[in-house]
């Protein structure tokens, strides 16, 4: 088991340090949203050129 360990230990840490960035990604989208803030387009929605929606009030309804 350690030798499989030390002959793949670069895939490892790579592997390890994708997940962890992926995780943080969610972390402060989660948080985000909490905060009503849109993660398509920061939650300036009355600024946004495609007038997603986000927010509600805030865009042009159609």
């Amino acid at each position: 088991m350690l030798s499989w360990i030390g002959a793949n230990i670069g895939n490892i840490v790579i592997c390890a340090v994708l997940i962890l960035t992926v995780a943080a990604i969610v972390v402060h989208m989660v948080k985000e949203k909490k905060k009503g803030i849109s993660p398509i387009c920061g939650g300036k929605c009355g600024h946004c050129p495609m007038n997603c929606g986000c927010r509600g009030s805030d865009s042009k309804s159609e």
